[in-house]
């Protein structure tokens, strides 16, 4: 029987299946924001990946973006070759990847037609994303993330 919750442990089977190097921890205190998700795993903002939600032209994209950058919603929208892009509903978001907003990991992938990844992290040695909760993140290689999510690295991104 699993510890975790179930879409905690979705993620988790996944990096076990995989074979990648990762720990998965569960933070007490949460972590609802970059900021205070970088304090609780010991990292800088840059190293956490938001994973957002996006909609346009009838599909949906997850950006993943440094917690010390914002996305850029019309670099979004032109990489997916969108008119343009809005941040999907809480509702669209739990439909769409399997997650609640907040919670959001950025694999399994789940029905988002594309993936797009800011190319900034691959400076880091390890990344955290969010792993299926507001309180539970896995850490990861920059690498193995972009395998993972099956991501396209994309300039989405202004600086915070």
């Amino acid at each position: 029987m699993s510890v975790w919750p179930d879409p905690v442990e979705r993620v988790s089977a996944l990096l076990r299946e995989a074979g990648v190097e990762s720990t998965v921890e569960e933070f007490a205190e949460g972590t609802p924001t970059a900021e205070a998700a970088a304090r609780a795993a010991g990292c800088t903002t840059g190293q956490i990946v938001k994973s957002l939600v996006f909609a346009g032209d009838g599909e949906f994209a997850l950006a993943l973006v440094p917690g010390d950058m914002r996305a850029d919603r019309s670099r979004i929208a032109t990489e997916c070759g969108w008119s343009k892009a809005r941040m999907a509903t809480a509702e669209e978001v739990h439909a769409v990847t399997g997650f609640e907003p907040g919670g959001v990991a950025p694999f399994p992938r789940g029905e988002v037609a594309h993936v797009l990844m800011e190319p900034t992290f691959m400076r880091y040695e390890v990344v955290w994303v969010g792993a299926g909760t507001h309180s539970h993140m896995a850490m990861l290689s920059p690498l193995d993330l972009e395998r993972l999510s099956e991501a396209r690295a994309a300039s989405i991104s202004d600086p915070g």
